[in-house]
């Protein structure tokens, strides 16, 4: 390898922002918040979803629908009553 052209490979601690869940793995990314793990300190890099909360692998599905354009889609071209 040549060097000076690859980046950092350090242990990172992941948080699943939808569940909470914390592991530690290794990678290149960084962030400005870092903890202490272990003893250790690392850089904490948040995810919206993962495979801990994310509908395929947990088999469940959730609607969020918190501007109700469900509803409008099918007040326009649902079924008519």
């Amino acid at each position: 390898m040549k060097e000076g052209i690859h980046p950092e490979y350090h242990k990172v601690l992941y948080v699943d922002s939808a569940t909470g869940e914390e592991w530690v793995s290794r990678s290149t990314m960084t962030s400005k918040e870092k903890r202490e793990v272990d003893g250790e300190e690392m850089p904490v890099v948040k995810l919206e979803i993962s495979s801990v909360s994310h509908p395929f692998w947990t088999g469940k599905m959730r609607n969020l629908d918190a501007d109700g354009k469900i509803e409008r889609f099918n007040k326009r071209w649902g079924k008519k009553k």
